[in-house]
């Protein structure tokens, strides 16, 4: 489904990421760890189109995307949920839900997809016309998820989504993340919490300043004594 073929990216003189290569089949969760600064976060905006690549491709469904514009890849089943949430705090629940889709034609469809969302998502429905900014920030994760799901996307990806979250926010929104991987979206996160991305995810890339150290599927880094020690807290 994705496929990243030898990225290279400068911001001005510094090099964020240094000839890396990963992919996602479809079905998968993917999940990006590593510490702050290794380019997780630069390789999922160089995948949406909102940071240029210096080098190297980006294949979508077998088209190269590379240097595409965000809302021409939106319009191809490509979101990001940027880190921290960007919810439009002024408008009400509902408002931001339908600001979601105002890229797509089939508007008929648009209030059966809002009420699917609010089946997935209960307490959204309870908060409707709640301004976005009065929600917890659980809440308001809830809502950028739902938000990204209004464009119907084939492939998601998530920047740092429990960031700031209580740990029982954090067991519900990688509960959601698997259901909605579950009914049939694609999934490639960066996630803080690597214990938990890794249990939720298929496979794993470790990010290590601008490069990738180790790829493996997700229950072998789990047990992996080096991803122990730097990433798990273990010993």
């Amino acid at each position: 489904m994705l496929k990243v073929q030898n990225l290279t990216v400068y911001y001005d003189s510094v090099l964020a990421l240094d000839n890396i290569s990963l992919s996602v089949y479809e079905g998968e969760i993917v999940a990006m760890i590593g510490p702050n600064g290794a380019g997780k976060s630069t390789a999922l905006k160089a995948i949406c189109g909102s940071v240029k690549p210096t080098l190297g491709e980006i294949l979508f469904q077998g088209e190269n995307i590379t240097g595409s514009q965000p809302y021409q890849l939106a319009k191809k089943g490509l979101c990001l949920i940027p880190e921290g949430r960007r919810i439009f705090t002024s408008m009400t629940v509902l408002e931001n839900l339908e600001i979601g889709a105002f890229i797509r034609e089939d508007k008929k469809t648009i209030q059966e997809d809002i009420e699917k969302i609010f089946t997935l998502f209960p307490v959204l429905k309870q908060r409707y016309k709640q301004r976005a900014g009065t929600l917890s920030s659980g809440e308001q994760q809830m809502l950028a998820i739902a938000r990204a799901l209004m464009l119907k996307p084939k492939l998601l990806l998530l920047d740092e989504p429990s960031l700031g979250l209580s740990p029982n926010y954090v067991e519900i929104v990688f509960e959601k993340i698997k259901e909605i991987n579950e009914n049939g979206t694609s999934i490639l996160l960066v996630e803080q919490n690597a214990r938990m991305a890794l249990e939720y995810a298929n496979r794993g890339y470790v990010f290590e300043i601008g490069k990738i150290a180790l790829e493996d599927k997700a229950r072998n880094l789990l047990e992996n004594k080096e991803v122990k020690r730097l990433y798990l807290g273990e010993i």
